[in-house]
């Protein structure tokens, strides 16, 4: 590789590697081969060398090394070695070396990209010299000069490139252009992207993905004033369309999470309806999940039956777990059971938040009959009912003479907790001895202290009395050295 022109080491241009001096834009922390497991041995063993040899002498190191390397070998060398680049373009030149030059295309791409990303920009341009005599570059690789240039805050430079692009045998096409924009938006610079935009209309037509890599960057950046700018030149520039589910998905996402968010979604959802225009899941999701903050079920149900009912939506289990929550809240346990019923039918499984989000509910209603189905249903679909769901259903099946679902509770609650017991043993020993089972309080009372669960001494005080009055002293005797043991 040593032949080839204009392609030197990253050393020889240490006036492109300082780092710039905006602290915003740091140097990223790059993976390393240490950080994957079961790497082939090649791959580890070449990594090894580049990561623990001076750049002077790895080429060397790598030749007495005898390790046979192929194209792929190359490829996945380069990736793990972002962190040692004046290093890594020497193995990539002795690879070259080893394979008569055919070196595939994307392994230049990631010389190109490990040199941008650690800000060696007269030596990236130097290999992209090298790359353009190979008939190799492509869109990828201007993708990767982009995104270097940006995220080492050099936007200006990055807008250069794309505009030399046709000089490389680049075409310099709206997809370029949305390539360039993408870069801009992910470093949160989404006004420099529409800045430019408006320079690079007069040669470029923009299309639907532009909007839509330019209301992701608005989202990003919570800039409801300028997603609205942007919506409004979209709609100008492009018309209503449909298919631009990802714009309008961003738009209402960034709307929803700023001031008076869930009104100012719904008055442009409104507008997008009118116009057969939807947003897609992420927003469904947002809205449901801001819904259930502000305890609003009108709003929640209005785009459930549009976004589900009229554009077909399949919900998540979480979306129906927002649903089910605010339902609940608004104290209608029967709407919740009936989402939860229709959940299958849509492909959604209930898990355990689903199930315990409505048992809670009933209990705290004392709908008990409907709570024991849903446990049963739960149990029945090894979903684990949660801690407080259990101290709260023992206390209120006992309360209300059901010693049978409180001890199906208990059961639940011993085979899956093992801390913090102590309050709902006491009180099921108690509720089952003031039900008159005192036979069974003694069982698991003995259970209980078995699996070192504490018993109060005024528990052991009123079983005492009950035993006593049925001349059981001797049962008592026993129960109470147990307790003492322990």
């Amino acid at each position: 590789m040593s032949g080839e022109r204009g392609f030197p080491s990253p050393s020889s241009h240490s006036h492109s590697t300082s780092p710039i001096a905006n602290n915003n834009h740091k140097r990223p922390n790059f993976i390393s081969f240490q950080d994957i497991p079961n790497l082939p041995s090649n791959t580890k063993a070449l990594c090894h060398i580049i990561a623990t040899t001076p750049s002077l002498t790895v080429e060397q190191s790598l030749q007495h090394s005898a390790i046979p390397v192929t194209p792929q070998d190359v490829e996945d060398v380069l990736k793990l070695s972002y962190g040692f680049p004046a290093q890594a373009v020497k193995f990539f030149r002795w690879s070259a070396h080893q394979l008569n030059h055919n070196l595939t295309p994307y392994s230049w791409n990631l010389v190109i990209d490990l040199l941008g990303k650690n800000r060696f920009f007269d030596a990236m341009w130097d290999a992209i010299n090298s790359m353009n005599i190979k008939g190799f570059l492509s869109l990828a690789t201007f993708a990767s000069v982009f995104g270097s240039y940006v995220s080492a805050g050099r936007v200006r430079e990055a807008v250069m490139a794309f505009e030399t692009m046709e000089n490389y045998g680049c075409v310099r096409d709206v997809v370029a252009l949305n390539s360039l924009l993408s870069a801009i938006c992910r470093d949160g610079r989404t006004v420099d992207a529409c800045d430019y935009l408006q320079i690079a209309k007069k040669f470029i037509r923009p299309d639907s993905d532009t909007y839509a890599v330019l209301m992701e960057g608005w989202e990003g950046e919570g800039g409801v004033v300028g997603a609205k700018e942007s919506f409004a030149e979209m709609v100008i520039e492009m018309g209503w369309d449909p298919a631009n589910v990802p714009a309008y998905d961003s738009f209402l996402c960034t709307l929803i999470r700023g001031p008076d968010g869930l009104l100012e979604a719904l008055k442009f959802f409104d507008s997008m309806r009118d116009r057969r225009c939807y947003p897609g899941m992420r927003f469904l999701k947002v809205a449901l999940d801001e819904c259930v903050r502000c305890h609003d079920i009108r709003t929640a149900e209005f785009f459930w039956e549009v976004m589900v009912g009229i554009t077909g939506l399949q919900p998540t289990t979480q979306m129906y777990n927002s649903m089910i929550a605010l339902h609940c809240y608004r104290d209608d346990t029967n709407a919740a059971r009936r989402m939860l019923d229709e959940m299958a039918c849509r492909g959604a499984l209930p898990d355990a938040l689903t199930y315990n989000l409505l048992f809670r509910f009933l209990i705290r209603g004392k709908k008990l009959r409907e709570a024991s189905a849903v446990f049963v249903e739960m149990v029945k679909n090894e979903c684990v009912l949660d801690q407080p769901n259990c101290d709260a259903a023992v206390k209120v099946y006992l309360d209300n003479g059901d010693p049978i679902m409180a001890l199906e509770v208990w059961k639940c609650m011993v085979e899956n907790y093992s801390k913090d017991l102590d309050g709902t043993a006491n009180c099921l020993v108690l509720g089952l001895q003031d039900l008159g089972r005192v036979q069974e309080a003694v069982k698991y009372a003995e259970n209980m202290i078995a699996r070192g669960i504490k018993l109060s001494s005024s528990t052991l005080s009123k079983l005492r009395e009950s035993l006593i009055k049925e001349r059981k002293e001797s049962v008592y005797e026993e129960l109470l050295t147990k307790w003492k043991s322990q």
